[in-house]
């Protein structure tokens, strides 16, 4: 029987804030192209070190689950973390901030592979859908305060790069409130997994859709990540600190919608909720890309449509995919994971055309046409049978 008590929901929702940790690096590419005057096709290659390997570990974690444990990688994952961000502010340059995100990357797939499962061994059924969107609002409130905390200490303390050690202390203190937690995990069939054994989860329709609906989500989220401050700091003048704050607007909405559709799902056909949240999401772009010159005001209100539109899909898919085939947790989780290295491949594109064309508009336009595959893929969900 799981232990559906907060005593044991709440440290999982804590791994769930150190997910969004990763989230930084839409400010941390920001202040350094600042920092060491670059260009956003060489700095957009962090997002490259960073979400290149959800493609290369995804699988192999997702093997390993069924070994060792979904709470013991989660805590591998952790310790990893702590190690990544004391990196770079014992020693800060672009090569550090390199490493420092590889290792973060290695980590965060690590966590993403675990968490979703590890849900599953915490609550009911019937309610891993609205966890897991809990989960997102969790993890969109680690994205929130990075800004601030970095804003803070650039003006406090004179380095914003303290941001690191504070979220390298929020990392091991999950690491340990997660270790002292007891946590009865569903017991599986041990078995030799093979790569071939998640790879040909993808002859499914359904799940191949999903995948590429992960990997379109993870890149549209990144991308508004890392381009909206750009943009506040080429089209506005405003300071990295400030322009960077802006990102804390789009994840506040991220958060309060997530928080609300965590609710509202328990409530709500799940499908339809995913129809109109796509459509929100593209709103909010067309809106980005139109209104983009007009004022900063204006921006962060599409920003906020975008934000609210995009809150509950990944978590939608994600217990989409799980629904779909229960028995095959461990490999549907690691299969969709890999699909966060959408991450990796649409920042390096944006970069080259904003170096391009010297507009960051012209990033948004992309985004929105890379975009159109989600409502696609609303229109599928409508005829999702698990």
């Amino acid at each position: 029987m799981k232990k559906n008590t907060l005593a044991v929901i709440l440290p999982v929702m804590f791994g769930f804030l150190a997910m969004g940790f990763i989230d930084m690096i839409g400010l941390v590419t920001n202040n350094v192209r600042a920092d060491f005057n670059m260009s956003d096709g060489m700095v957009n290659t962090i997002s490259l070190s960073c979400y290149l390997w959800f493609l290369l570990l995804s699988i192999p974690v997702g093997m390993a689950l069924t070994k060792w444990g979904r709470k013991k990688m989660v805590l591998v994952s952790l310790a990893l973390h702590v190690a990544a961000l004391l990196l770079p502010y014992l020693a800060y340059s672009f090569a550090s901030v390199l490493v420092a995100f590889s290792l973060i990357g290695i980590g965060n797939t690590i966590l993403q592979v675990a968490m979703n499962p590890l849900v599953t061994d915490v609550v009911t059924g019937d309610r891993v859908t609205s966890t897991i969107t809990f989960g997102q609002a969790t993890k969109a409130f680690g994205s929130i305060i990075a800004p601030f905390i970095a804003m803070w200490t650039a003006v406090s303390l004179g380095r914003w790069q303290l941001l690191f050690p504070i979220y390298a202390c929020l990392s091991l203190a999950g690491l340990v409130w997660l270790w002292l937690t007891p946590i009865e995990e569903q017991p599986r069939e041990q078995k030799n997994v093979r790569f071939a054994d998640t790879l040909v989860l993808l002859k499914d329709p359904t799940i191949l859709a999903f995948f590429f609906g992960i990997v379109v989500l993870v890149a549209a989220d990144v991308a508004v990540n890392m381009t909206l401050p750009r943009l506040m700091t080429d089209q506005f003048g405003l300071t990295p600190e400030k322009a960077n704050t802006c990102n804390s607007v789009y994840f506040l909405a991220r958060t309060v919608a997530a928080f609300a559709g965590g609710a509202l799902l328990l409530k709500v056909d799940d499908k339809k909720f995913f129809l109109a949240g796509s459509w929100l999401a593209m709103a909010g772009l067309v809106l980005l890309a139109l209104l983009g010159k007009v004022g900063v005001v204006p921006v962060l209100l599409a920003v906020c449509l975008f934000g609210i539109g995009y809150a509950n899909l990944f978590g939608i898919v994600f217990s989409f995919a799980l629904r779909r085939m229960p028995d095959k947790a461990n490999e549907v989780s690691a299969l969709l994971i890999v699909g966060l290295v959408g991450g990796a491949i649409l920042p390096p594109v944006l970069g080259w055309i904003r170096d391009i064309t010297g507009s960051q508009i012209a990033a948004v336009a992309a985004i929105a046409v890379v975009w159109v595959y989600m409502l696609w893929l609303a229109r599928k969900i409508r005829n999702f049978a698990a």
